[in-house]
């Protein structure tokens, strides 16, 4: 399609150009500058990404047999014991003893999945279970079901381990059926004793086809943005609500049954959302999240807890002389990333089947923490990290919002520290993400750099039920990231926060992307940072009018960008108002191509959203225009960012 845009009326005629110089640039853009921020919250980690669909596989839950129903056909006590196992594995203690002394007996246990289990017609799932014959005698039929309990699927298992030994035993079911709201059920045939562990399902058509691995149209939406980094795996569960509930790296690599199982800290967060079987598993590790930043082709960002647990809950701390644990995990986490085979934490890498290097950069110590008490613990790992690794960067906290006393003494100190990157994060409404495109123009070009680390704009307000992903919040997000952009010698990374949510166990809204057992797609604000991230350019070239920035003047907000690698001009165009403009771009400081693309975000309506029904419904439409004498009379429709790419 081919856009000849004119000029419609003498208002916009009369409008002074904008002049775009891509011949001088001002700043680089960062090569990680638009990211994305991943935390377990919403069932991101279990029951999303990581592909599992049994939940509380190995009766670990505070309820063991939370997710788990036992049937009889007349009941008999004991028949299913929960047991707790004296062997030496401490981390996964618990498991069930299964007894059916008359083979004429029904016996049966079915799990109900994270929110049901999404099941797709002839697809292959694999089935993994620990088993001990105690003895000999029983066989497990392994059903697929629908919503309504009807089989869609089934295989048989005979244990075929030796009486009194664990052994790992598999099968494979296909579905007949698709199921939104599935679940899965064991039928115990025969009579006999056997302890079962570790029950678990996969999809075969995980994320490159990796058993036990992650799900694929989830992580296929973050690829699709080519993110320069991956931020994980928080947030407020780095912290925990207490220490003891905090996450520690160490217990989230080696074997799946050895991972140290915990309650998820938004299991209890909010009396209007609970969420009680809400658990991490870590099947969803340390080394996953590496192994993840690889594949998409991101920096991996890993957050460590400061020895302080979450301000808003108990606010722990750990006593200054008692804080080297914390600071050796760090020393340690970088090791594990970038040791060779030599180096205890790097051999351990290898063995887990990644010998090269991840080249981990840079790491958060904190997540949300302020005061003073952060700053001390905050030195001290500061000064470990920088000794050993002087160029190793560190990303900092400013606390929980973007202005205030407790912003201030943050950002003044960990100035003064040289802090590397200071981690900024704003939740607010439309209105503050407009005003304050310019937010970054009077920041010190030297000295630390800033993560615009967590935002979104709130339809309704902060934790609000009613909160929104639609095309104002959306444009709103679009017009404060070209201040972002504008001002990449300020800013060098960036993330919008939440990045998933489960329709049916979400505790916070908006989020980037939503997702159900079966479907995902990506909101309107979604598809602002996959305009940006696909499109961000390697230099900032300066974009004008009457000789200032476009920062909402006339609701109008512009940055722009040149990429040496593809020799194009970018500009990002936003148009935060109901109605049309008409504005003229007058390119200089090269040659330009007589055609440009445009890509276009817009929708007339500013509460457009998209949904699991229209999950396109506001989505990213392609042209060109002409470009006449280095010029282009850009028609910008109501609502909506573009982004114009010129070859020079």
């Amino acid at each position: 399609m081919l856009l000849g845009f004119q000029c419609s009326n003498a208002v916009a005629q009369s409008k002074s150009p904008v002049i775009i110089n891509a011949g001088k640039t001002i700043a680089e853009v960062h090569p990680a500058m638009w990211g994305v921020f991943f935390e377990d919250i919403n069932f991101g980690a279990d029951g999303g990404i990581y592909a599992e669909m049994i939940k509380n596989r190995s009766f670990e839950f505070s309820m063991p047999l939370m997710g788990w129903k036992v049937q009889q056909n007349k009941f008999i006590e004991g028949t299913v014991l929960m047991l707790n196992r004296q062997d030496g594995n401490s981390r996964n203690p618990r498991f069930a003893r299964v007894s059916k002394e008359n083979a004429e007996d029904s016996l049966s246990l079915t799990n109900e999945g994270f929110r049901g289990m999404g099941i797709k017609k002839n697809l292959r799932y694999d089935f993994s279970i620990l088993c001990r014959i105690q003895t000999p005698g029983l066989k497990l039929h392994l059903q697929l079901l629908d919503s309504s309990g009807r089989a869609i699927g089934g295989a048989d298992l005979l244990p075929s381990g030796k009486v009194g030994e664990w052994k790992k035993e598999t099968a494979s079911i296909n579905a007949t059926e698709t199921a939104l709201k599935g679940k899965f059920r064991i039928l115990f045939e025969g009579a006999g004793v056997a302890d079962l562990d570790m029950i678990s399902l996969f999809p075969s058509d995980t994320w490159k086809s990796r058993p036990g691995g992650m799900r694929a149209d989830m992580i296929q939406l973050l690829a699709d943005m080519k993110p320069g980094f991956i931020r994980f795996p928080g947030g407020c569960i780095v912290e925990g609500r207490d220490l003891a509930n905090r996450y520690q790296w160490k217990n989230t690599i080696g074997p799946i049954d050895e991972r140290h199982l915990i309650i998820n800290r938004w299991n209890t967060e909010f009396q209007h959302r609970p969420t009680p079987d809400y658990f991490q598993t870590f099947g969803l590790g340390f080394y996953e999240y590496f192994q993840l930043a690889e594949d998409i082709g991101a920096e991996p960002l890993p957050i460590l807890n400061c020895g302080m647990a979450c301000q808003f809950n108990t606010a722990e701390s750990v006593a200054l002389n008692e804080l080297d644990p914390y600071v050796q995990d760090a020393l340690d986490l970088i090791e594990f990333a970038n040791g060779d085979a030599h180096t205890k934490w790097g051999r351990l890498r290898a063995s887990l089947g990644h010998p090269a290097p991840f080249n981990l950069k840079m790491m958060g110590i904190g997540n949300e923490n302020w005061g003073p008490q952060y700053i001390d613990r905050l030195k001290i790992f500061f000064n470990a990290i920088k000794l050993k690794y002087p160029d190793f960067k560190l990303v900092v906290s400013s606390g929980t919002d973007p202005d205030g006393e407790r912003f201030d003494y943050l950002n003044t100190e960990e100035r003064k520290m040289g802090a590397d990157i200071i981690d900024e994060h704003y939740y607010r409404r439309p209105e503050w993400f407009l005003q304050n495109a310019s937010r970054y123009d009077d920041y010190p070009r030297t000295g630390s750099k800033v993560f615009a680390g967590e935002y979104a704009a709130q339809s309704d307000r902060t934790v609000s039920v009613n909160n929104k992903n639609n095309m104002a919040t959306a444009i709103s997000e679009a017009a404060f990231m070209t201040g972002l952009e504008r001002n990449a010698a300020v800013v060098n990374m960036a993330s919008y926060a939440p990045l998933f949510a489960h329709e049916d166990a979400w505790q916070w809204k908006p989020d980037l992307i939503w997702v159900n057992n079966l479907q995902s797609y990506g909101t309107t604000d979604y598809y602002v940072q996959k305009l940006f991230s696909t499109n961000k350019g390697t230099h900032v070239v300066n974009a004008s009018r009457d000789g200032k920035a476009l920062t909402g003047q006339d609701s109008l907000y512009v940055s722009s960008v040149i990429d040496t690698n593809t020799n194009e001009l970018i500009i990002k165009v936003v148009n935060a108002s109901g109605k049309a403009q008409s504005n003229l771009f007058k390119l200089e400081g090269k040659k330009f191509a007589s055609k440009a693309t445009v890509t276009t975000l817009q929708s007339d309506n500013p509460e457009a959203e998209n949904s699991f029904e229209n999950p396109l419904n506001v989505s990213p439409k392609e042209a060109e225009v002409v470009i006449k004498k280095n010029k282009i009379q850009f028609n910008s429709a109501p609502w909506s960012l573009s982004v114009i790419k010129v070859k020079m």
